[in-house]
């Protein structure tokens, strides 16, 4: 399965463009949160309904997951935590997004919620344990916005801004990969990186870039390859230990 990262669009235009005019060479394309912006002039609905017509055209060319991120909370879910109730919408679009999970023959998605609050925390603990009951054969992948804690993934250059609770969890269910955002220094600053390798998980965060281009990372499940492309070129690593 060729599978393409992106994170951090921050609502982006040229950059959702990009994605879309791609999304067709790829198996699966993973939005890892923060398809809106908080910052940007545009409010926040009006970014919403943009955000949800970008995410049903990809769904039309293909297989899309998408979490939320800390820009996406723009509302409060059941326990009153914050959260990314729109992205719901996109689920009826055909989107597997948050508490979601896809499975094929060979792999097994989680969706995370981006966690706000001790309550969405716990659910998400929940999710894991349910989703692991399902795994049997297949490879592993979450999608979630932020890197774990402690890890070159999460390095700002300056301390990491990672997940406790995402490590913890790595360390308890092993999953083959988790594909995150959220810190968009990693991948350019010493100490950091677009990848790491905790055990058996490999963790992918494509930090960001301006430009019409977005940071993105192509992983082919097959030959167990993954492949980082930034402004600064392209980096490649193996998945199998031996590169």
């Amino acid at each position: 399965m060729r599978i393409l990262l992106v994170s951090d669009l921050h609502y982006t235009l040229r950059q959702l463009d990009w994605v879309l005019s791609v999304a067709g060479d790829y198996d699966l394309v993973v939005v890892a949160g923060d398809v809106l912006d908080i910052a940007s002039g545009v409010e926040p609905d009006a970014q919403i309904v943009v955000a949800l017509e970008y995410l049903s055209r990809l769904a039309d060319r293909g297989a899309v997951v998408a979490c939320s991120g800390n820009h996406d909370l723009t509302a409060r879910n059941q326990f009153d935590e914050r959260a990314a109730n729109w992205l719901e919408a996109a689920g009826s679009s055909g989107v597997i997004v948050d508490g979601a999970h896809l499975a094929t023959e060979d792999l097994l998605v989680t969706v995370c919620t981006w966690w706000d609050g001790p309550l969405t925390r716990d659910a998400i603990d929940a999710q894991l344990a349910a989703d692991a009951a399902l795994l049997g054969d297949r490879q592993w992948l979450w999608a979630y916005h932020g890197p774990p804690d402690a890890s070159p993934t999460s390095w700002t250059g300056s301390r990491h801004y990672g997940d406790e609770a995402l490590s913890a969890w790595i360390g308890q269910y092993h999953p083959d990969l988790v594909l995150c955002g959220h810190v968009h220094e990693s991948p350019f600053k010493p100490g950091g990186s677009w990848f790491d390798q905790i055990g058996s998980t490999t963790v992918f965060n494509a930090g960001r870039q301006n430009g019409a281009v977005p940071t993105h990372i192509e992983v082919d499940t097959t030959s167990r390859t993954a492949r980082w492309s930034s402004a600064e070129g392209v980096e490649e690593l193996s998945l199998s230990g031996d590169g």
